[in-house]
């Protein structure tokens, strides 16, 4: 299973909201300029965060987007499934010869456990220590 750029700027654009939980809306712009991204990618990754409940926007001057409940509520699952669809390393597991498919299970089982335990509070508090290694985006 690869993340694509939806996948990991869709976590960007949660972890910058949870960095700014509590003081109201920040605009895709800003997030766009703070990571050298498009904001007309990041407007059409807005929508399905929108509609799945994650985000919520606030109209006017000074809208932008928050999240629609705590960062340690939402997790890199919830939003890997809205922007890239169910968690599989292969397609069509069900199909394989046993052997082989509990090696895809124990993959995805093991992936949705990483996704399913990572809170985007969890991304935007994390420091780089060093000593560990950075987390990466895709799989």
């Amino acid at each position: 299973m690869k993340i694509s750029t939806k996948g990991r700027y869709g976590l960007t654009i949660m972890i910058e909201l949870a960095k700014q939980h509590g003081e109201g809306p920040t605009s895709l712009k800003a997030i766009a300029n703070a990571h050298n991204l498009s904001e007309h990618y990041l407007e059409q990754l807005a929508g399905p965060l929108r509609n799945a409940g994650l985000v919520k926007s606030i109209r006017g001057a000074y809208g932008g987007y928050i999240l629609a409940d705590e960062p340690s509520k939402i997790t890199a699952g919830d939003i890997i499934r809205v922007l890239e669809g169910p968690i599989s390393p292969v397609e069509g597991i069900e199909d394989e010869e046993p052997a082989k498919r509990q090696l895809w299970i124990r993959i995805r089982d093991a992936v949705k456990d990483v996704l399913d335990n990572t809170t985007i509070e969890d991304l935007a508090n994390h420091q780089d220590d060093g000593d560990s290694e950075p987390y990466m985006f895709y799989i």
